[in-house]
């Protein structure tokens, strides 16, 4: 049998490419225990706290722990569930926005430490009509401590998914 030369190239392209495209990187889902370190109890991450009796406000006092990260998440394809605060919305949606771990955490209550928030950023807008509903985040992970307009993350993600949680 003799190939010509251009089924020969066709051929050759055909088999470098399809072993990349076979072999998508699956992501790991994980929960937000693991954007606490191992080794540390969640329960060390918040020390103690004050009451502002003017504002009826916990203060929550965090420590060193709070902002411990997972170093084994950096770089990760992660997939992980939550909820979304909108930091930038247009009429086409919401392009980012911190992802926390129960509705309403950072707007009706103190903020959780910055290990347990993710700034997530999307090129593909989240619908506003759907803000309220638990999502799952799929995409790459970067250790990143920041601040923003809600709360200080420790966590940043881009985002390359996101659909609705089922429950």
């Amino acid at each position: 049998m003799i190939l010509s030369r251009r089924t020969l190239i066709k051929t050759t392209l055909a088999l470098t490419i399809l072993p990349q495209v076979g072999s998508a990187e699956t992501p790991r889902e994980i929960t937000w225990d693991d954007l606490i370190p191992p080794g540390v109890p969640y329960s060390e991450i918040i020390a103690e706290g004050e009451l502002d009796e003017q504002n009826d406000y916990w203060q929550p006092i965090f420590d060193e722990n709070a902002t411990k990260l997972n170093t084994a998440l950096n770089n990760a394809h992660i997939k992980m569930p939550g909820f979304i605060i909108p930091i930038d919305i247009s009429a086409e949606g919401v392009t980012s926005f911190v992802l926390v771990p129960y509705v309403g955490a950072c707007i009706h209550v103190p903020p959780p430490p910055p290990n347990q928030l993710v700034f997530v950023s999307t090129k593909v807008p989240w619908p506003s009509e759907r803000l309220w509903e638990a999502v799952w985040v799929t995409g790459t992970m970067q250790n990143q401590l920041q601040s923003t307009e809600v709360a200080d993350t420790g966590y940043s993600l881009e985002a390359d998914e996101i659909e609705v949680y089922i429950w």
